[in-house]
């Protein structure tokens, strides 16, 4: 497998990234975004999600 060897320009750098859960009474979701860009988001349910105690 080749390594990508490009490296991150300023605007890559510039990236700002959020997460939040979001819980409408119904279901729970996980939501992370690219505060700097339209439309770069994306949300999980966080029913399948694994608790991190039970991952150690």
């Amino acid at each position: 497998m080749a390594h990508n060897t490009a490296t991150p320009s300023n605007s890559v750098a510039q990236r700002e990234v959020m997460a939040s859960l979001d819980d409408d009474g119904r279901n729970e979701r996980l939501i992370i975004a690219d505060t700097t860009a339209d439309d770069a988001w994306l949300s999980v349910s966080v029913s399948g999600s694994v608790a991190l105690q039970d991952w150690q």
